[in-house]
């Protein structure tokens, strides 16, 4: 007991203990709530989009272990399909499947959408996961500026090809998974696509912003249909979006940036339970526009409850993407 006690009291080891104790409590407190409610999906059909790795992949991986059909619509297929694989022989679900769908394409996602007809005549969930960050002013294929088109153009698209098989499954949910980083951002109403100037920050808050406006005008058009929509902030999730930042691929900043990622940030898993509460919780069944941080209902920005800017950008939304409204009712 007094070796113990001696050890203890020794500064070489009294302060790294501590150190190490602090950073694995701050880290599990980082990891942020949980969904921890059993549900039986079985009979149920998801579309994820984004699914071949991080918060997608995660998704996939717990519905399927609910016994849930999913339809991974990824840009990649060769890892949509490695993807598909570990998920199936992790939870020897089969009905799993892989379907190629490039957001930044509309035509792709026109192609999706109509393929997913053909196979399938419900759908229950549809999680718009997929999306990318702070990169450099590239262009979709159809000249949208690529956060805006991705994150919210691809996913406004995709979803209002999908409302009609939506409404006819209902009680169906539309789950859009956003950003905190909405909160920064602004809809620039005079340069959307940013033509004029570019910012690689300013533009991903503003596509994230997108979608927690798209959301609650979403569900104002939805009332009475039994399709819900609602929006979400996953947290800092340690994934593949940040592959942009250039930085980080430095050594010195991998062995600098590392540790602290591993304390404060989330792991894919832990990611994905804010997803999974907006997607599976049954006491959220008629719950519909609202925003979710760690599988809680939270505020959103001033900007984000602006109804004027977000039937702008709805209107604009429709232009862009060639979406007729009244041909969704």
């Amino acid at each position: 007991m007094g070796c113990l006690t001696d050890c203890l009291c020794c500064p070489l080891l009294f302060w790294p203990s501590i150190i190490g104790l602090a950073a694995y409590f701050l880290r599990k407190y980082m990891q942020g709530g949980q969904f921890t409610k059993q549900t039986d999906e079985t009979g149920k059909v998801f579309i994820v989009t984004g699914a071949n790795t991080g918060i997608g992949k995660e998704t996939v991986l717990e519905i399927a272990k609910r016994g849930g059909t999913v339809y991974m619509a990824c840009r990649d297929m060769n890892r949509c399909e490695k993807a598909r694989k570990d998920i199936i022989q992790e939870t020897n679900n089969q009905n799993i499947f892989s379907r190629e769908l490039d957001l930044s394409s509309l035509e792709s996602i026109r192609k999706f959408a109509a393929g997913f007809k053909k196979e399938q005549d419900k759908l229950h969930v549809l999680v718009n996961n997929a999306g990318v960050m702070h990169c450099p002013k590239t262009l979709t294929k159809d000249g949208f500026e690529m956060q805006l088109g991705v994150n919210h153009m691809g996913h406004f698209l995709l979803t209002h090809l999908l409302l009609d098989v939506l409404k006819k499954s209902a009680p169906s949910r539309i789950v859009n998974v956003s950003s905190l980083a909405h909160s920064h951002g602004s809809i620039n109403t005079g340069d959307l696509n940013s033509e004029k100037s570019y910012s690689r920050i300013g533009a991903y808050s503003q596509s994230k912003l997108a979608n927690v406006l798209f959301t609650r005008e979403l569900a104002k058009r939805l009332e009475g249909t039994g399709v819900t929509t609602n929006s979400l902030h996953p947290g800092a999730v340690d994934t593949e979006l940040s592959r942009n930042w250039k930085f980080l691929k430095h050594p010195l900043a991998q062995l600098l940036v590392k540790p602290l990622q591993w304390v404060l940030f989330k792991t894919p898993r832990n990611g994905a339970q804010t997803t999974l509460y907006a997607a599976l919780d049954p006491a959220l069944k008629e719950v519909s526009g609202l925003y979710f941080s760690d599988c809680k209902p939270k505020d959103v920005s001033a900007a984000a409850q602006d109804d004027k800017t977000g039937k702008f950008l709805w209107a604009e939304s429709e232009k862009w993407t060639g979406v007729n409204a009244a041909k969704q009712d």
